[in-house]
């Protein structure tokens, strides 16, 4: 492997854990925010919704998903074939629907038109923890 090929795989990683983090957190600021009554606590929860979304969790996003595709570029011959490949970017594909739909969200509280209740977003926190345990052992264990 070259040195490139690794700084674009550690630049991946990278983007990848950023934008999991972000997105394990994100969903918790709705469950609080949900709950929270006072208009300070609110303006508080929107400015972290708006700034989380914003600044961390779309970049890493782009980070993530533009050395990705580097990735498949580089490899093309040796994983085109793998069904874990196409699985694993199967399940990029619904983490970008996810992504966007807590774009939707964070617009939606900020409107003050919070569309879920407090159940909703505890389970909705859980969706990308679930992703993450099957892309991981997509790509480590190959099984198909």
């Amino acid at each position: 492997m070259s040195t490139a090929y690794l700084w674009v795989k550690a630049i991946h990683i990278i983007g990848v854990v950023t934008w999991f983090a972000a997105m394990f957190y994100l969903p918790r600021l709705f469950v609080y925010h949900t709950t929270t009554e006072d208009e300070v606590g609110k303006a508080r929860f929107r400015t972290m919704e708006d700034k989380l979304y914003r600044i961390i969790m779309r970049p890493s996003m782009l980070i993530a998903v533009i050395f990705g595709l580097w990735l498949l570029l580089l490899g093309w011959d040796a994983f085109a074939g793998s069904v874990w490949l196409w699985l694993k970017l199967a399940g990029v594909v619904v983490l970008l629907g996810y992504h966007h739909y807590c774009g939707r969200l964070v617009r939606a509280f900020a409107a003050d038109e919070n569309p879920h209740s407090e159940r909703f977003y505890r389970i909705f926190n859980e969706v990308p923890a679930l992703l993450l345990i099957l892309i991981v052992v997509l790509v480590v264990v190959k099984p198909f």
